[in-house]
C-alpha cells in the first residue's frame, strides 16, 4: 500500500527535538505571575495577602458593629 521511500521521518518522541526554552516574547504579566505566584515567594505572598484580607475584614466588621450597636 505505502512505499517505504516517502522520505518522512516521524521523530515526534525524540527528546533531542524538544525545545523547552520559553521565548522572551511572553507578556510581562506572565513573568510577574511566575515570579510572585509560584515557589517560596508565591507562598509568602499568598499568606501575607490572606492575613491582610482577614485583618481588613475584622476592622470593617468592628467599625460596622460599633455604629450598628451604638444605641
Amino acid at each position: 500500500m505505502e512505499t517505504n521511500e516517502t522520505g518522512v521521518q516521524y521523530n515526534r518522541w525524540n527528546e533531542d527535538n524538544l525545545n523547552m526554552q520559553v521565548p522572551h516574547s511572553q507578556s510581562r504579566l506572565i513573568g510577574v505571575y511566575n515570579r510572585l505566584c509560584t515557589g517560596r515567594l508565591g507562598i509568602v505572598m499568598k499568606v501575607a495577602t490572606s492575613l491582610t484580607v482577614m485583618a481588613v475584614t475584622y476592622i470593617v466588621g468592628y467599625i460596622t458593629g460599633y455604629y450598628v450597636h451604638r444605641c
